[in-house]
């Protein structure tokens, strides 16, 4: 027992000796200089003048000590301690400055979309909805779309060979509702992608593209009445190779909002199925698209961040919002 005692004792003595180690540093940082007239100087946390003797804490020492009155140079006591707190205060308002300056830069990072509701930091595509009064934040995952002849490009370009396609193709999402639906017929579309992130392509172009004019449009979806899928587009190819586009366009605004871009309906939209697009050019549109719906009696999306919920662990869609990858052009 008493060699267990000994063991313990041994384990215990390096950490208590850590503790007043610590203790006896942030007393000395703490402390003041009680400056003598022969240019030395004790380090105390307090004192008292006692009649002719001056009485004071040791922060070296932490313990109680006295010294003649008439030794302290108290003039240079009084400057070298304002001196010293002046530069502490001046310290702290420069750790302040820095502190408002990177809660500037994270509020450009997360913008505030609506009272106690922020951006996330990661990017991606988000709808803000407003549920029975509530605004709601709901992430809006990519959908792959395909043409029904499985072509083997994800993107649409305005000459396509001709010999492996028939004079009409359609681009199909499956399901005959989106996963994320809208209760306002405005809503807004927050979207921060990386680029290179979207295409595979480390030399694809950053991120502020995303706040080109018309590069994200909105389009009306038709549910097809026969197959439980969702037509996004309707194309009419010539045999020369022309891409005619026939897409319901609906006109939208873009703003930017710090390193995002929100992009809203111009005016109010049907109750109906819907997609936002991504152009890749005047003539080619990313199959890969984000796609909801607008009913105003639809349930709550499930998963929808609000601003009563301080954190965002347990928020977004069921599944990680991943970017089809663009094959290289």
């Amino acid at each position: 027992m008493s060699r267990l005692i000994r063991n313990v004792a041994l384990l215990l003595l390096p950490m208590i000796a850590g503790l007043l180690m610590c203790a006896s540093l942030a007393a000395q940082q703490n402390s003041k200089h009680l400056i003598l007239k022969d240019g030395s100087y004790q380090l105390a946390t307090e004192w008292k003048v006692v009649g002719d003797r001056v009485r004071f804490h040791s922060a070296e020492r932490d313990d109680w000590e006295e010294i003649p009155a008439n030794l302290i140079d108290w003039a240079a006591t009084e400057k070298y301690n304002t001196e010293r707190e002046e530069e502490r205060k001046s310290g702290l308002s420069h750790v302040a400055q820095e502190t408002k300056q990177e809660d500037a830069a994270e509020q450009a990072e997360r913008p505030m979309v609506a009272p106690g509701l922020r951006l996330p930091d990661s990017g991606g595509v988000y709808l803000l909805d407003i549920y029975r009064d509530n605004p709601q934040l709901v992430e809006v995952v990519q959908n792959g779309s395909e043409l029904n002849k499985q072509m083997k490009k994800n993107i649409l370009r305005a000459a396509i060979n001709p010999l492996a396609l028939s004079s009409k193709q359609t681009i199909e999402l499956k399901g005959a509702k989106a996963r994320v639906q809208a209760h306002v017929p405005q809503p807004a579309i927050y979207v921060n992608i990386n680029s290179s992130d979207a295409s595979g392509d480390a030399n694809a172009q950053s991120k502020d593209t995303d706040q080109q004019p018309d590069r994200y449009r909105i389009v009306r979806v038709d549910v097809a009445k026969k197959k439980d899928v969702r037509v996004v587009g309707n194309l009419s190819i010539a045999v020369y190779g022309k891409v005619s586009q026939k897409e319901n366009w609906i006109k939208t605004n873009m703003t930017p909002v710090g390193n995002w871009v929100k992009v809203t309906p111009a005016e109010p939209l049907a109750a109906g199925e819907y997609a936002m697009v991504e152009m890749l050019g005047k003539n080619e549109i990313n199959l890969y698209v984000w796609d909801f719906g607008v009913n105003p009696t639809a349930p709550q999306n499930p998963n929808a961040w609000t601003p009563t919920q301080p954190d965002k662990s347990n928020t977004g869609t069921n599944e990680t919002p991943v970017l089809g990858k663009r094959p290289p052009r």
